[in-house]
């Protein structure tokens, strides 16, 4: 009796031991639990703050929504401080353009471009991509036998006319640059619209023709697929910066933009030289001429991989060791700004 006594005693003793721990673990998983999801929400909260938060620059980050063939396109605006009240100003219109799995202030503040509009005076447009449009935020530069491509264009040629309309901005002075997805991009408005941009700049992209569907865009990334457009002297001039560690589109690309370019414009090589400036990557800099003008300038960057040249460091696709490429595109695009027409 005594023995199931004892037995019985030890055995609830073990219950009650066996109840208190689970609980005891169930509290402590809550509270872990509780603790992670709070940090999951801090962290989600501070990168709803980031995205929210102007990038870099002296001036106003306006949001505005166009419509087109395409669908709607989020986008923002930077407006430097200095054209706030500058009603009687038309300043010129940079277009700048992210590549997949960006977003136009990521790219924004990796380019720094909004600083340099601060000091120059003139305005950014940075169009967004949609994910219901591409999984991945990248512009369809390659998608024209679908005509989704011509679609998403167009659209972006609405945002432009908005903010031209909106914001003064000077119709005849507008350029357009982009990053991979976006250099694709921009350089099919280009030959779509010639006569809407006065330059286009190339960041490590993909020139037109060289697919017209998603099954050939990986083979045309690669460089095994030749670029094409109409010969035309109506072409703008053209700036084609591409690393040569260039992992995700190959620099051949750069090499037959430039090339298609030049022949449609009929421009000539004139020689190619080295440009090293302080401690950045050197680069192999050619002009190709028509008349005494340049109509097409490649830079090939050595030691540069998938990224904007002198970037801002810590960001995606930035590399801060390379040549300056957006003092570079904003040089460009002011010279032709600038130019008489060539004939």
């Amino acid at each position: 009796m005594v023995r199931r006594s004892f037995a019985a005693s030890l055995t609830r003793a073990y219950r009650r031991n066996l109840g208190a721990m689970a609980k005891a673990t169930v509290k402590a998983s809550v509270k872990n639990a509780t603790r992670a999801a709070g940090q999951v929400s801090k962290q989600a909260a501070r990168a709803a703050a980031e995205q929210l938060r102007p990038p870099p620059g002296d001036g106003d980050w306006l949001g505005g929504v166009a419509v087109g063939p395409g669908g709607a396109r989020r986008y923002h605006l930077f407006r430097p401080a200095r054209l706030r009240f500058a009603f009687a100003e038309t300043p010129p219109l940079m277009v700048m353009l992210h590549g997949c799995g960006q977003t136009g202030r990521g790219f924004a503040a990796a380019t720094r471009m909004n600083s340099l509009a601060a000091r120059e005076g003139f305005l950014v447009l940075y169009p967004e991509q949609e994910l219901l449009a591409h999984s991945n935020n990248c512009w369809n530069w390659y998608d024209v036998a679908s005509g989704k491509s011509l679609a998403e264009a167009a659209t972006l040629m609405a945002a432009i006319d908005q903010v031209c309309l909106l914001y003064r901005a000077d119709p005849a002075r507008v350029a357009v640059a982009g990053l991979s997805a976006g250099a694709g991009m921009a350089a099919l408005l280009a030959t779509h619209y010639p006569a809407r941009f006065k330059a286009v700049v190339m960041h490590s992209g993909v020139a037109p023709g060289a697919a017209t569907s998603p099954k050939m865009a990986l083979g045309a990334m690669r460089g095994q697929r030749a670029p094409s457009i109409p010969r035309t002297l109506g072409l703008p001039p053209l700036l084609v910066l591409h690393g040569d560690r260039d992992a995700v589109v190959s620099s051949r690309n750069a090499v037959a933009a430039a090339a298609m370019w030049a022949v449609a414009m009929d421009a000539r090589p004139a020689g190619t030289r080295a440009v090293q400036r302080g401690r950045r990557h050197a680069m192999r800099v050619t002009d190709f001429k028509r008349r005494g003008r340049t109509m097409v300038t490649l830079c090939d960057v050595t030691g540069l991989g998938h990224a904007w040249s002198g970037g801002a460091p810590k960001h995606a696709y930035s590399d801060p060791e390379g040549p300056d490429a957006t003092r570079m595109a904003w040089a460009f695009a002011a010279r032709q700004f600038r130019a008489t027409p060539a004939r």
